[in-house]
């Protein structure tokens, strides 16, 4: 099996609304409506956008988080969905979908390399395409369908990557410290409280996936 990440250029209300922002969308279809994750500092202009293009039926705030169940699923309102080439071309979409930045992160998994190729070739005739990764998955573990150590990683956003490599590098987690927040920011350039937000997030990823483990 191999699975490939691509990163997608949209047009859609999601991409639309995070174009020019650092709030990220997770989201998880439901046909008849979208479940959507979104973090970040300028929530509320993008839940703005997206009430108005989609519609919202229920938020729940939780600090810098918010959950958002929509009124219509997004297959109602654009037409950068990509259903239709994953099974055309035999391809199995691992969720959540990813915006950020105006971009659209979809992760795809493939029993044969070659549909991932075709698949690639058949979304570029219509968007602009980036592929982020690429690899063949060795061993199946017993309770999910990510087979290696790499790919069993949590995928983390452009920006936590950047911040938590900062942090590593500066000696964040050293003890004692050596760097704090406000100097990855400066480092950066995003805000203090940003920097802790993209930290919390990155370290609740790897907290998730390593206590499989213990």
């Amino acid at each position: 099996m191999y699975k490939a990440v691509f990163r997608i250029t949209g047009s859609g209300p999601y991409a639309r609304a995070t174009a020019r922002n650092d709030t990220e969308i997770e989201l998880w279809c439901n046909d008849h409506c979208d479940l959507l994750h979104l973090t970040g500092e300028h929530t509320d202009d993008v839940l703005a956008r997206v009430e108005a293009e989609v519609g919202m039926r229920e938020r729940i705030d939780n600090g810098a988080d918010q959950v958002i169940i929509t009124n219509a699923c997004l297959k109602e309102h654009g037409t950068d969905y990509i259903e239709s080439y994953l099974a055309d071309h035999d391809c199995l979409l691992l969720p959540p979908l990813r915006y950020e930045k105006g971009a659209k992160i979809v992760r795809v998994l493939a029993l044969d390399s070659t549909n991932l190729t075709a698949f690639y070739r058949a979304i570029t005739a219509d968007q602009q395409v980036t592929v982020e990764s690429k690899q063949e998955l060795e061993s199946i573990a017993s309770d999910t369908p990510l087979m290696s150590i790499e790919s069993a990683l949590p995928t983390l956003s452009a920006r936590q990557r950047e911040v938590f490599l900062a942090a590593h590098e500066g000696g964040y987690y050293e003890i004692p410290r050596g760097t704090t927040t406000t100097e990855i920011a400066d480092q950066v350039g995003v805000g203090r409280r940003t920097v802790e937000h993209h930290l919390r997030r990155a370290e609740q990823k790897f907290a998730d996936m390593l206590v499989e483990f213990l």
